[in-house]
């Protein structure tokens, strides 16, 4: 596995204030891109693997879900999310 616990709960404590707090839309959105640059590199070496191609559109789609909430919700916080995550918007 590419993250490892320690890894996961680094980044929910930067993203969700504390490593207890998973189910905050930012740190939720913090770690799918986690997973999506891990994927995209993956994609470049492995061009025909159709499997992690889906995986990876869902979970675009599914981060996409998360910020547009957040953006409905607080766009402050959208926006912040959206410079330090370094995200195309």
């Amino acid at each position: 596995m590419y993250l490892t616990k320690d890894d996961k709960k680094k980044v929910i404590k930067k993203h969700g204030k504390t490593e207890a707090n998973t189910g905050n839309t930012e740190a939720q959105v913090a770690l799918f891109t986690e997973r999506i640059n891990h994927l995209t590199v993956h994609m470049k070496v492995n061009k025909n693997d159709k499997g992690t191609q889906k995986a990876l559109v869902d979970m675009v789609g599914e981060r996409k879900s998360l910020l547009d909430y957040l953006k409905a919700k607080d766009i402050t916080k959208y926006r912040k999310l959206i410079d330090e995550l370094k995200i195309r918007k």
